[in-house]
């Protein structure tokens, strides 16, 4: 009977409201924790999401590229050939070699310089699987004629005003005059704060000392029937070893490997995660541990009446899992509000998907649960002959 009367009084809520000040703190507290993983796992995943915007953007089933290649701010040349070489496949539709490389834009308002991320292809092949790109490619059949990013970075002038007002737009690519033909939408990266699009013939007057049989990327396009993987390997036992052939997918996981593995900014990310993580145990173990302190004679006066310690232990428990609940709910809305803001200075495409809401949720109540049990000790080893 004691029993049920006391699971019925809320005394997990009851004793953290009791000190008003402290469970605020204790809120502000695993929020701040919460933000920091919000803001730095954001960033790591934008990072990685943000490499590789162009490469899903590509019209192509597999991918040829250099064995030498890094990722896409180190991309070695192959020979042009072995794209045609791949047609000797019947399963192979079409091929489409593609430049890439980083030249010098200058800001044809302020005259700055700044580098910008270039792809050339034939504009008579697909490059995009954006259906109304094949109607802008056709302006570029004319030399020096590009097309630019609209999701670039400010730095590179008011490009998008200008031509959407109707102005001509004509600026500077590597010293060389070129003339802004179109607008399209592909996202700069922590490689490229911007990207254009030209023809090969106008990329290899930019680029005047890179091969004319040399590409970058090769793209393919296989019949709908045929088994990607299987084609694959096909080609790759086939061809040379000077190149590597990949499906969109590898290609896509390539990208983003180098970016996880080869550099240390996704491990400081995942540190700064971390750390946000260890910052909440402490704030939280605080706040807990001092609430079963201020409260030992209370819990002595519960046990002596006939309370197991079992019920008392669960009391701490809700009391964590209170403050999880509590100190999520403004966490998850500042980091809706500070995503937005990133997005609209930074361009970068971080975003709140439910997955990340979910772990970060995980990860708080694991945070707050954790820190309740290691109070729990307090409790535990309270003697209430002792106490009184």
């Amino acid at each position: 009977m004691n029993f049920i009367k006391f699971r019925k009084i809320p005394l997990a809520w009851l004793l953290l409201s009791r000190q008003p000040l402290r469970l605020l703190v204790a809120i502000a507290g695993i929020s701040f924790a919460g933000i920091l993983m919000f803001m730095q796992l954001g960033f790591r995943d934008g990072l990685f999401d943000a490499s590789v915007t162009v490469h899903r953007l590509l019209d192509a089933d597999l991918v040829l590229i250099s064995p030498r290649s890094k990722s896409s701010i180190s991309m070695s040349g192959f020979p042009k050939r072995r794209l045609i070489q791949a047609l000797a496949q019947k399963e192979v539709l079409s091929v489409a070699p593609v430049n890439l490389n980083y030249l010098l834009w200058r800001n044809p308002e302020n005259l700055k310089t700044r580098s910008i991320l270039a792809l050339g292809f034939n504009p008579e092949d697909s490059l995009l699987i954006d259906e109304k790109f094949k109607a802008k490619a056709e302006s570029l059949k004319n030399p020096g004629r590009v097309l630019f990013d609209t999701l670039s970075r400010p730095e590179f002038g008011p490009i998008e005003e200008w031509y959407n007002n109707g102005r001509s737009v004509e600026t500077e690519v590597a010293g060389k005059r070129v003339k802004v033909e179109g607008l399209v939408e592909l996202g700069p990266s922590f490689g490229a704060d911007g990207n254009l699009i030209t023809s090969r013939e106008t990329f290899l007057r930019l680029l005047s000392g890179n091969p004319k049989g040399s590409i970058e990327i090769g793209l393919i396009k296989l019949s709908a029937e045929s088994d990607h993987q299987f084609i694959k390997n096909i080609l790759n036992k086939s061809l040379p070893n000077d190149v590597r052939v990949l499906t969109k997918r590898e290609f896509i996981d390539f990208e983003k490997n180098y970016w996880r593995d080869s550099t240390a900014i996704g491990f400081i990310f995942s540190l700064g995660a971390l750390m946000g993580f260890v910052v909440g145990c402490v704030v939280v173990y605080q706040i807990l541990y001092s609430d079963v302190s201020d409260h030992l004679p209370e819990y002595a006066t519960l046990m002596a009446m006939g309370y197991r310690l079992k019920s008392l232990l669960f009391v701490v428990a809700r009391e964590g899992f209170l403050l999880a609940l509590f100190g999520y709910i403004p966490a998850y809305l500042s980091g809706q509000i500070l995503y937005a803001v990133i997005r609209d200075s930074t361009k970068l495409p971080i975003s709140m998907d439910s997955s990340k809401a979910v772990l970060i949720f995980v990860l708080i109540l694991i945070m707050c649960m954790g820190s309740a049990a290691i109070a729990m000790r307090k409790l535990v080893d309270a003697d209430p002959a002792e106490i009184f």
